[in-house]
Order: C-alpha cells, then structure tokens, then sequence
C-alpha cells in the first residue's frame, strides 16, 4: 500500500468530489427532517380536508347499511358492493394521500434537490459480509445511533404524555357529548397533539440536520494527495499542460512574426532588441507595436523586416524603452511620443511619404 493511503485526510471536498459524492447518493439527508414535515403539514391538511372527507364516508356508509337488503339479494358475496365501496373509499382519500405525498417529495428535494441516481439501489456483495456486518453492529458509530434514538424516543415520549395530560379535563367531558360532539373533540385533540410532537421533532430534525452535515463533510473530505491527482486528472499531467503552454506560444509568436512585413520601422539595440513599430492613424491614434523580441527572436525580425525593405534603424535607448513598456498591439505611450515621431519622420522621408 503506498504512503499516499496513509495521508490524513484535511482538506474540503473539492466540487467534483462533492458531485461525486451525490452521483453515488452519498448527500445530507435528514429522516428526522421528514418526519417532523409529515406530521406538522399531514396533520394540517388532514385537518383541513378531513372533515369534508368524513362526511363523505358516513353518506358512503350510511347508503349501504339502508340498501343493505337490496344489495344482499342482488348480490350475496358483496363482491361488487365491496369493491365499489374500496374505489369510493381511496377516491375520498385521495387528496390526503397526494399532499402526503407532495409533502414527503417536496421535504426530500428540498434537503438534496432534485437528482436521479441508481448507484444507491445497486447490489454490493461486501453487505452480505457477516463478519463486517458484526462489526458495523458493535461500532461506535452505532452505539452513538442507539443512544440517540433512545434519546429521541423518550423526548417525543415525555411530550406526548404532557400533552395528553394538559388534556385530560376534556376526557372527562365526553360522557355528557354526542357522539358527532366526541369525534370533533377527539379530532381536534388529536391535531393538538401531532403539532405538539411535530413541533419537538422539528427541533430534534434541526440538530440532527447539523450532525448529518457535520459528517457528510468529514467522510468527504480530501487528503493533499487526492487533490494532487485529481487536478492532475482533470487539467492534465503537468507535461501536457506545459506542452500547451509550449504551443499556444508558438502560435503567439507566428502572428507576431506575420505582423511584421505590415510594420513601418524596426528599432534595434542593435543586437539584443527589436521592437517592430506600425503607424495607422485609421486604427490607432498613435504608433503601436507589432512585434518585440530580444536575441535570436531580434534577430528573426531585423530578417524579416530586411527581406520586406521595411527600414531598420538602431535606437539602443529609444529599443530598449520600447521593449520594456509595450506589449504587443499596444501603442506607444504618451512620453516616447517624440522620440518614436522622430523616427517615424526620418523613415517616412527616406520613402518620401508623408505622416498623416
């Protein structure tokens, strides 16, 4: 096994660790999340809905039991009476079951967004490992999860039992109601007790949230060394890159080189430097430079410049200004103005043209 195994692992998940991660369904998720938002919002529209849905079943029930003559001597079995009450019964329910489900779906994207990967449901054969799975069994990691839940459970206990008993004056109240009177109480009773339970797994949701995320970025995290390789992987060995840099220089310096024949003047050190100068009052307002070069880069464009009858004239202070201030397609600046005018004047003479 190499050193590289053995380094500790330090440094933040990279984003392509962190989508590697959520491609292999590895994201913060908390259950505890989703049970709270399925008791609080469940609850809500179940009492917002439930009552109409109520009315419903009774009129569904109560036509059965007035027909139930008639629906005897039509059909014995109560096949049909049967399966035509199932579909009234799911279609009655079915707004529950969708907002339940809205719900569950709407709290899990919220949590992950929304991403589809199989990598999860995949079969891995190190989990039928017996012996692995003992070990897992007697894990700190899993002793920590028992004494949280046990935790949980006694907490949502303690509530529900204090909220029952905040109410158990209106228990002794029932035998005086009806029985349309028990049911709206029990109702209402019962809400007040899952918004009451909902409200201390929410809060139990949000710590836990905080632990899932704690760990989700220390199982995630990188050693320096799996950084290293994956930048290597991602941009490119270091030979490559450089072999890029290589060409994209190559490619700089050929456009520079073509520029050259356009130039008007070429200024030299006379050796060391050249710095190839082009005058256009149409495209800039002021001399600029077309190529630059020092030793055999000068040498190729005095070469270039003699083979094209584009004057080269020797300036070693004026080249060696040029040089150092000025990029290439950058005119020249505002203090070599008359020097370079000088020049410019000189060579324009020599051809008998006139600066514009």
């Amino acid at each position: 096994m190499s050193q590289d195994n053995f380094q500790e692992r330090t440094e933040k998940a990279t984003p392509r660790r962190r989508e590697k991660a959520r491609e292999e369904g590895k994201v913060v998720k908390s259950q505890e999340l989703n049970a709270a938002a399925i008791i609080i919002l469940g609850f809500l529209s179940l009492y917002t809905v439930g009552p109409s849905a109520i009315e419903q079943i009774k009129t569904m029930f109560a036509y059965n039991m007035r027909n139930a003559p008639v629906i005897a001597s039509s059909d014995p079995t109560f096949a049909k009476i049967f399966g035509d009450s199932m579909v009234q019964f799911f279609t009655i329910m079915f707004p529950i079951f969708a907002a339940m489900a809205v719900i569950g779906f709407g709290i899990n994207v919220a949590q992950v967004g929304f991403k589809i990967s199989t990598k999860g449901l995949e079969p891995k054969l190190d989990k039928l490992n017996i012996v692995n799975g003992a070990k897992k069994l007697f894990a700190m990691k899993s002793l920590v999860q028992l004494v949280r839940d046990t935790l949980k459970l006694s907490v949502i206990g303690f509530v529900g039992y204090k909220a029952i008993e905040s109410e158990f004056e209106s228990f002794f109240q029932l035998s005086d109601m009806t029985i349309p009177q028990i049911a709206g109480t029990m109702v209402q009773l019962a809400v007040i007790l899952a918004l009451k339970i909902g409200a201390i797994v929410l809060i139990i949701a949000a710590i836990d949230y905080a632990y899932q995320k704690y760990e989700f970025e220390k199982s995630i995290k990188m050693s320096k060394q799996e950084i290293k390789d994956e930048s290597k992987d991602t941009d490119g060995s270091p030979q490559i890159k450089s072999r890029i840099r290589q060409l994209q220089r190559e490619m700089s310096r050929n456009r520079m080189m073509n520029s050259v024949p356009e130039a008007d003047v070429v200024i030299t050190n006379p050796t060391h430097i050249a710095v190839a100068l082009k005058y256009d009052s149409s495209v800039n307002s002021a001399p600029f430079v077309v190529a630059k070069g020092e030793r055999l880069m000068a040498q190729k464009i005095k070469e270039i410049a003699y083979e094209n009858d584009i004057p080269v004239i020797e300036d070693k202070p004026l080249a060696r200004a040029l040089f150092k201030v000025c990029e290439i397609e950058q005119i020249v600046p505002m203090h070599l103005y008359r020097a370079v005018a000088e020049v410019l004047a000189y060579v324009y003479r020599l051809k008998g043209k006139v600066m514009s």
